[in-house]
């Protein structure tokens, strides 16, 4: 829940959207590859305690800025006809609910219903009510990071966090390889 949530202009930076967060445990600063900064801080935590930490990491948000900016020049953003788009949502409704039956059944963990969707931000999500929801873009990954998505996405019907309890339980799911499974996957991006 947000208690708080502005978009403010910082010199040096520009816009920072800062959002004071009832779940929020810790100040933390964000940058998207968009190159938008995102300043979180929990309830406790004064405004201007979390801005001088913002003032504090312009360093780190030009270098991460121009981190993402190297990355996008090296995987140049494909352009999907409609053609294309529709293709992968076919593909994506034949194998990815089937899919996700199948892990789910394996592991014991149980979800209300997948939805496909054409979104570009994230590969995977999880509501509150234990819905999946899946992009159709997921059908560009290899086979075993399509599963690597499904179990990340499963285990949020345990743990509707990324806490180390999550993480520990998507590690045993994945066998142990969750930070390899990690890192490959953020070699591909949406596209």
């Amino acid at each position: 829940m947000k208690l708080r949530d502005e978009t403010i202009d910082i010199e040096g930076i520009g816009p920072v959207r800062v959002v004071q967060s009832a779940r929020a445990r810790r100040v933390t600063l964000s940058v998207r590859p968009s190159g938008d900064v995102r300043l979180s801080y929990p309830r406790g935590t004064s405004r201007e305690r979390a801005l001088a930490f913002l003032g504090s990491r312009t360093e780190w948000i030009a270098a991460a800025r121009e981190r993402m900016t190297r990355r996008a020049e090296a995987r140049p953003r494909i352009e999907y006809t409609p053609e294309q788009v529709e293709a992968l949502r076919r593909a994506a409704k034949a194998d990815l609910p089937a899919r996700t039956a199948a892990i789910a059944a394996r592991l014991g963990l149980k979800y209300g219903r997948v939805t496909i969707r054409a979104a570009r931000t994230k590969w995977g999500s999880c509501t509150g009510d234990d819905n999946l929801s899946l992009s159709l873009f997921m059908m560009t990954l290899p086979e075993h990071l399509r599963d690597y998505v499904i179990v990340h996405e499963l285990c949020h019907t345990v743990h509707h966090n990324h806490s180390a309890r999550f993480h520990a339980l998507v590690d045993r799911c994945l066998g142990g390889r969750e930070r390899e499974l990690d890192r490959e996957l953020k070699t591909y991006r949406i596209r």
